[in-house]
């Protein structure tokens, strides 16, 4: 059975950093597609960042893209978010998302309907 487990969540003041971790369990995707998205109250999930296979190509969300660093650990099994300068605006529930698939064309990365394994989420608060 295939687990995600995001952790790192917190809360913090404008300008932070913070470091969320996804461990992921029951098959290796060090082949595969493992991203972040986020759900704000409120709002819809939306994409943050993708890693298509280790060594592969990284996409960010424009919102994100210079604050925000994806990378993984394939020993591990695990990616990780590095979030930097944080803004009030980057509050939300922190979801780790992983498919088998190498997605990898027409934006389909940022899509969450194709992403077929999903963690519980962690929550990231940021004080102005």
């Amino acid at each position: 059975q295939v687990q995600l487990v995001e952790s790192g969540g917190g809360l913090v003041q404008t300008g932070s950093s913070l470091r969320l971790s996804c461990a992921a369990s029951g098959r290796s995707f060090s082949s595969s597609t493992m991203g972040w998205f986020r759900q704000a109250p409120g709002k819809e999930r939306e994409f943050v960042g993708a890693v298509t296979s280790t060594g592969g190509p990284i996409y960010y969300a424009a919102s994100v893209r210079g604050r925000f660093t994806i990378f993984r650990d394939s020993s591990k099994n695990a990616v990780y978010l590095e979030m930097n300068s944080l803004e009030p605006e980057d509050t939300a529930v922190y979801y780790c998302a992983a498919d088998l698939r190498r997605l990898s064309y027409g934006g389909n990365w940022a899509r969450v309907r194709e992403y077929a394994y999903w963690g519980k989420g962690t929550l990231v608060t940021v004080s102005s």
